[in-house]
């Protein structure tokens, strides 16, 4: 598909509906369940309504390279935004940034509590894998067996949890206070860990 500087924000923002309604359909699916309903009312408020979706759009848009839409393409692109907002989430907690605003209203910790804040990002980042391990986001399970590998090396100790502790690190929050030096290549590494290992790994996975 081409298309200029002027079409892309309209064709991002139809995309995000789309992604958006598939993380409708994946909460609707716990709130008929035993989930309690302090919880899935959290997990909306944390994850609907805000957001450029630009993770599940990259996997979205690598995925219709290869000739790959619908349902499927969908729940992966919701999984990976799922695996996002619970970093959003527990980076703005009183332990963390101890942020007060997210996407222009109260964080989840603010808006609800802080223990609904946590069960909240541990509950997103279970999705985010049930969502890829289901048969209906793809047939094959080899397939989704690489889908969850796939992010869960781009959230983990060698992304994006492990950039999160070497900011942590940076800002002088353990040893005292003593802060750690970065020099251009260690915050490249931090970047890239943090912020682009999620990024790099939607695109993969499409």
């Amino acid at each position: 598909m081409v298309m200029n500087a002027g079409d892309f924000l309209p064709y991002l923002a139809r995309v995000a509906e789309d992604l958006e309604q598939a993380l409708v359909s994946a909460f609707d699916e716990l709130a008929v369940g035993r989930a309690p309903r302090r919880l899935v009312d959290a997990m909306r408020y944390a994850a609907l309504g805000g957001g450029k979706r630009l993770r599940p759009f990259l996997l979205i848009e690598a995925a219709r390279l290869f000739g790959a839409a619908g349902e499927g393409v969908l729940r992966a692109g919701a999984a990976v935004e799922c695996l996002h907002v619970y970093s959003l989430v527990h980076d703005d907690l009183p332990a963390m940034d101890d942020d007060a605003l997210r996407r222009g209203k109260p964080t989840v910790h603010r808006a609800f509590d802080e223990a609904t804040a946590i069960l909240v990002g541990d509950t997103l980042q279970t999705l985010a894998f049930e969502l890829l391990a289901d048969a209906r986001t793809h047939a094959d399970p080899a397939i989704r067996a690489e889908l969850v590998l796939c992010l869960a090396r781009a959230s983990g100790a060698m992304g994006m949890a492990g950039g999160q502790m070497r900011d942590l690190a940076a800002e002088g929050r353990f040893d005292g206070g003593v802060r750690t030096p970065l020099d251009v290549a260690a915050i490249r590494n931090l970047q890239a860990m943090k912020t682009g290992a999620l990024l790099a790994a939607a695109v993969e996975m499409g």
